[in-house]
């Protein structure tokens, strides 16, 4: 099952489908998903092992890119293609939903990812285990567990993003998201096989000046997977680039999205 929120409706312009990052959930992009009202109407989507969306045994870019396809296909871009958005982890789901099925893509945009593998998944093995040290069966409060994990995670507001996931239910507490296959296929999760392709419609790469993951060397492959590519870096920002710097994060998304098809 796959959970969606829409934004929006009767859009003049298009319409925009948003794939969030590792540990995040589709509300992460509710705000920039507003700010594209009136002319766009969105869908913010869980990716399988997050938010509310159903659990994998297993985590494949292929298989969830199939997944999203279908469920799009049934509904959200029924009408015809859609617009494209995916962070991070998110866009390399997108990349392979592209590549894999272009006929239901308009236009694509990654954020802050590469078509390559990351050489370096230390820091997310960290936050995992982490989160993993909470014993949900003792745990009075959310604000128990920032308590608990200050020591391990001292940034504030990393641990309040990664706390989104922590669900408290009748029963007690629950990670939203399935810790133990995201840990576990981790490799996975920072590696990237392409299949299909090339992906010939407009495609927008926007990176943080401050992040490592796209980078020069990365070129050659983002232009052969994906031939009418261009990159556009936003100044100030890391990772998370349309939550540092959402003004220009959406101005940038607007421009491409309401640029004429030069081809």
């Amino acid at each position: 099952m796959i959970h969606t929120t829409p934004v929006g409706e009767d859009a003049t312009k298009g319409r925009v489908v948003f794939f969030h990052g590792l540990f995040g959930q589709g509300k992460n992009f509710t705000s920039i998903a507003k700010a594209l009202l009136p002319e766009y109407a969105s869908l913010l989507v869980d990716l399988p092992n997050h938010g509310r969306s159903g659990w994998m045994e297993h985590v494949d870019y292929a298989e969830m890119a199939d997944a999203l396809a279908q469920e799009l296909r049934g509904g959200f871009a029924a009408a015809g293609p859609v617009h494209l958005v995916g962070h991070s982890m998110g866009g390399k789901v997108a990349m392979s939903l592209a590549l894999r099925h272009p006929d239901l893509i308009d236009r694509l945009v990654v954020v802050d990812i590469s078509p390559v593998a990351s050489s370096d998944m230390s820091e997310f093995r960290h936050l995992l285990g982490a989160l993993a040290t909470l014993d949900l069966d003792d745990l009075p409060s959310r604000g128990e567990a920032d308590a608990r994990l200050a020591e391990l995670i001292p940034n504030r507001t990393t641990r309040g993003f990664l706390l989104q996931n922590l669900r408290s239910e009748d029963d007690g507490w629950r990670w939203q998201a399935n810790l133990d296959v995201l840990l576990r296929d981790l490799p996975k999760i920072g590696g990237f096989e392409p299949e299909g392709g090339p992906f010939d419609h407009p495609v927008l790469w926007i990176s943080g000046e401050r992040s490592p993951y796209v980078q020069p060397d990365h070129r050659p492959i983002m232009e052969e997977l994906f031939p009418r590519a261009v990159l556009v870096t936003v100044k100030g920002a890391g990772h998370w680039v349309h939550s540092e710097q959402p003004e220009a994060f959406v101005s940038v998304l607007r421009t491409f999205l309401s640029a004429p098809d030069r081809d």
